[in-house]
């Protein structure tokens, strides 16, 4: 594995997974296997058509909805070539719609909490909707993961894909400013995901866009996440109060079940003891990548699956990753696999700005001026051991 002290920079050609051979030869092959397919989904309530498209590449296979910019399925291979769905999900529209934790989804306008739902910027104070005890949670009742995007699919040399884009309204959830997003997945020919996003605003308001997978490696719905093996490149972490805002506090890994600079098993750190993991009900926190925030993807984490061989790097620009280990899963929702889904049973790894940024000067800023582009990439690896 890498070591955390190492940093893999990563050009854009090897992050997208392209070489001159490869892309070559994925000109030669029949693109057929790769154009991205559409079938309907379902309607929404007021007979809104909602679209999944397929995506297959290098081993992958991705399947995402125009409801949510949501990640329902996400295949890959293990070691003997056996493939299965790795992201937690469910099979049908309406359970999205009323029951879903924020599986697979696009999250915006801000990724994470907010508190008392409320910021001031330029002198002007914003009230958000609260959705999470007192606070604004992933953009509120309804953010991004709820809205829906239109997608535009494409082949690209020896990539496949989609973008995804939506203008969201000054005043829309109580953001200032109307914002134009554009995101684009990626399916690279060695099988890699890649998410970039980007944003623009007329008004300045604040921004911080996320991917909201659910993850077990060994299978959706096979159970407990306990065998996998989490190598993660931070020192620190932004402990929390009581309603999971930061504190403040860049606190050191060292000597707590959140130190994740040698790999070790997540679900058993998770039920560590510890007044971070009381509160959280387990892990449910930000870490302070070491990298910081950088211009091209660089290197994150590292999570293992000894049983089934796979494994799963990131490599992103921005500053932050969210751990949070299934804490409020708790056995009453259904997945794709027609099993119940429970505590601990997976893992989210979302990469982002730190939680509450807009009321915590000393944290990185996440202030979308007009004139500048918001941008941020995070790309998924998949391999076998």
């Amino acid at each position: 594995m890498p070591s955390t002290t190492r940093r893999t920079v990563l050009t854009a050609a090897a992050a997208a997974g392209i070489t001159t051979a490869t892309a070559g030869a994925a000109h030669a092959s029949d693109r057929r296997g790769r154009t991205p397919a559409r079938e309907l989904f379902g309607r929404l309530a007021d007979g809104t058509a909602v679209h999944r498209w397929t995506l297959s590449n290098g081993g992958t296979t991705l399947k995402a909805l125009s409801y949510g910019g949501i990640i329902q399925s996400l295949e890959t291979a293990d070691r003997h070539g056996r493939t299965t769905d790795v992201a937690l999900g469910f099979d049908n529209l309406d359970d999205y719609v009323a029951k879903s934790p924020y599986f697979g989804g696009l999250i915006g306008r801000y990724g994470n909490r907010i508190a008392d739902g409320r910021f001031t910027l330029d002198g002007a104070t914003y009230q958000l909707p609260v959705n999470d005890g007192p606070n604004s949670l992933h953009g509120g009742d309804r953010g991004f993961d709820k809205r829906m995007w239109d997608v535009e699919p494409f082949t690209r040399g020896a990539d496949t894909g989609l973008v995804l884009t939506r203008t969201s309204p000054d005043g829309e959830a109580g953001y200032p400013g109307n914002l134009a997003v554009r995101v684009t997945y990626t399916l690279t020919p060695r099988g890699a995901w890649r998410i970039d996003y980007e944003a623009t605003t007329d008004r300045a308001t604040v921004v911080n866009l996320t991917s909201h997978t659910y993850f077990n490696l060994a299978g959706e719905g096979s159970g407990t996440i306990d065998g996998h093996l989490l190598e993660l490149a931070a020192a620190r972490y932004t402990p929390v109060g009581s309603t999971l805002i930061p504190t403040g506090e860049l606190a050191p890994v060292a000597r707590t079940p959140f130190d994740f600079r040698r790999a070790r098993s997540i679900g058993p750190q998770a039920r560590t003891p510890h007044e971070q993991t009381v509160i959280a009900q387990g892990i449910d926190h930000n870490y302070v990548l070491d990298k910081g925030i950088t211009s091209r993807p660089e290197y994150a984490l590292t999570v293992t699956h000894p049983e089934s061989g796979r494994v799963m790097k990131m490599y992103t620009t921005e500053p932050g990753m969210q751990l949070y280990t299934g804490n409020f899963l708790d056995g009453t929702l259904t997945g794709t696999s027609g099993r119940l889904y429970r505590q601990g049973d997976a893992f989210c790894l979302e990469a982002q700005h730190f939680p509450d940024a807009p009321n915590q000067p000393s944290f990185p800023s996440t202030v979308l001026r007009p004139g500048r582009t918001y941008r941020s990439t995070t790309l998924h690896t998949f391999s076998t051991r």
